[in-house]
C-alpha cells in the first residue's frame, strides 16, 4: 500500500500530551513524544505511519512542557501540512476532543503517541477501516496486553464491539482511532475520560467497530522499548531520510 486509498481524504492526529512519569522514572529525560525507540522518537514513528498512508495533513497535540518536541518537530516536517497545538489537558478526553475538533471535515486517523507499530500493521489498520461503513467509529485492538489498566473489549464476527470495559474481555485497545467524517455530539457535560466516552458511544448503540492488529507496543517503560527493539523494531528504510 503506497497510499491511502484514493476516494479518501484522510487527516491525521497525534496526542502527545502525556507526561510520561512513568519513563522518567526510569531514567529518560526527554519529554514522552521524544522517547527514542531503536533510535527514532516517538512523534517521529507516529508521522512515519501517516506518510506511509498518504497522509499530510495532520494534527498533534504536546504538552507545554515539551519544547524538546516542538523543537524537533520545526526541523523535520517540512513535508507535512503540521497543525500543532501547545496545551496541557486535563483529560484524555480533553485531547482527542481538541485533536478531533481540529481534523473537523474528513475522516481521520487518531493514534496516541506511545503506540508504536510496524508501518505494514498501521496500513493494514487504514485498509480495515476504509471497508467498514462510513459512519463507523474503528479501533485498533489487540491481545497483547501490558497496560496498568487496559481498556478491555469484546467484539463479534464482524469486528461491531459489543462491549467496553470491565476485568476481561478478547483485546484491548491499543491506542488507535478511525473517526467518520460526520461526528457524533457527546453530551453538553462531556467526559472524564476517553474510554468513557467509547463506552458511552457502545451503549448508545453507535456503530463501533474493531481491528484487531497483529503487532502494538505500548510504550509506557523502558521495559516496553526493550521489548519493541527485542521485536526487531528499527527505523524503516522508508523513512531513512525523514
Amino acid at each position: 500500500m503506497t497510499g491511502a486509498p484514493a476516494s479518501l481524504a484522510l487527516r491525521g492526529g497525534v496526542i502527545a500530551a502525556g507526561h510520561g512519569t512513568r519513563l522518567k522514572a526510569d531514567g529518560y529525560r526527554v519529554s514522552k513524544p521524544m522517547t527514542p525507540v531503536g533510535g527514532r522518537p516517538l512523534i517521529g514513528h507516529a508521522l512515519d505511519r501517516f506518510r506511509t498512508v498518504g497522509i499530510r495533513q495532520a494534527t498533534v497535540l504536546v504538552n507545554e512542557e515539551s519544547d524538546d518536541c516542538r523543537r524537533w518537530l520545526s526541523d523535520h516536517c517540512q513535508d507535512l501540512d503540521l497543525d500543532l497545538i501547545v496545551r496541557t489537558t486535563p483529560s484524555s478526553y480533553a485531547s482527542f476532543a481538541r485533536v478531533a475538533a481540529r481534523l473537523a471535515g474528513a475522516r481521520a486517523i487518531i493514534t496516541t503517541v506511545d503506540a508504536v507499530m510496524p508501518a505494514g500493521v498501521f496500513e493494514q489498520f487504514v485498509e480495515s477501516a476504509a471497508r467498514l461503513p462510513d459512519d463507523a467509529i474503528v479501533l485498533g485492538l489487540t491481545a497483547h496486553v501490558d497496560d496498568d489498566n487496559p481498556l478491555w473489549t469484546t467484539i463479534d464476527e464482524g469486528g461491531r464491539v459489543l462491549g467496553l470495559g470491565g476485568d476481561k474481555g478478547s483485546h484491548v485497545t491499543a491506542g488507535l482511532y478511525w473517526i467518520p467524517e460526520q461526528r457524533i455530539a457527546a453530551p453538553a457535560a462531556g467526559f472524564d475520560r476517553l474510554r468513557d466516552c467509547l463506552r458511552w458511544l457502545v451503549d448508545e448503540g453507535r456503530p463501533v467497530y474493531g481491528v484487531v492488529l497483529p503487532e502494538v507496543f505500548d510504550i509506557d517503560r523502558a521495559r516496553d522499548i526493550e521489548a519493541a527493539e527485542r521485536s526487531g523494531f528499527r527505523r524503516s528504510p522508508e523513512n531513512a531520510g525523514a
